[in-house]
């Protein structure tokens, strides 16, 4: 999988690790930035998406589609889609850009909107990677637990680097006696759980 990325998808990583690199040293506003993850958390979703079981594969906070381009590059190997939810118009907006740019609107369907008015409609989920603004965290976990299917995984980004705002939903996810949870410290830190 990652010895055979297509040079469109390379290229657009790149320019989107770039622009991330930029927005975080020259005063970008917070809410504009890209806040993406770094490329080792990208392959390390990869690897857990690929071991997910066959079911629906969601993402919650797409920003420019960085994250989505390795949980896409599964989605081909294995014939998935995933389906991605932006709240804000012009990240949608790049996002979209990124998708076309890279030929992959046949395995990403991206949902401009509110993801907590979205996932009640999946049962299946049996990958979903959480990346959205930190106050929303409760509620989507709350939502997707119960709609995920035996074996699914749930990986939540910041979990190191905002843990004092992330605690509550923490410490439930590895209390949870329906998952197996654990805190996995690469990148900004992922929590990691395992639909029992």
């Amino acid at each position: 999988m990652f010895h055979d990325i297509p040079e469109s998808i390379k290229k657009r990583m790149q320019y989107l690790e770039e622009l991330d690199t930029q927005d975080r040293i020259d005063g970008t506003h917070r809410m504009e930035r890209l806040r993406q993850i770094p490329p080792e958390t990208g392959k390390f979703l990869s690897i857990l998406a690929a071991s997910a079981p066959k079911g629906d594969f969601l993402e919650i906070g797409t920003s420019a589609g960085y994250s989505t381009l390795w949980i896409a590059l599964v989605c081909q190997l294995i014939g998935n889609k995933v389906i991605t939810f932006e709240i804000l118009k012009e990240k949608a907006e790049l996002a979209r850009e990124t998708f076309e740019l890279t030929n992959l609107k046949d395995v990403v369907e991206l949902i401009e909107g509110d993801a907590r008015d979205y996932i009640p409609n999946y049962k299946n989920i049996s990958f979903c990677f959480l990346d959205a603004e930190k106050e929303v965290y409760d509620d989507c976990y709350d939502l997707i637990i119960p709609n995920m299917i035996e074996g699914g995984i749930l990986v939540a980004d910041n979990a190191i680097n905002h843990y004092k705002t992330l605690k509550p939903m923490l410490d439930k996810a590895l209390a949870d006696e329906r998952v197996d949870a654990l805190i996995v410290p690469i990148g900004k830190g992922e929590l990691v759980c395992r639909r029992i």
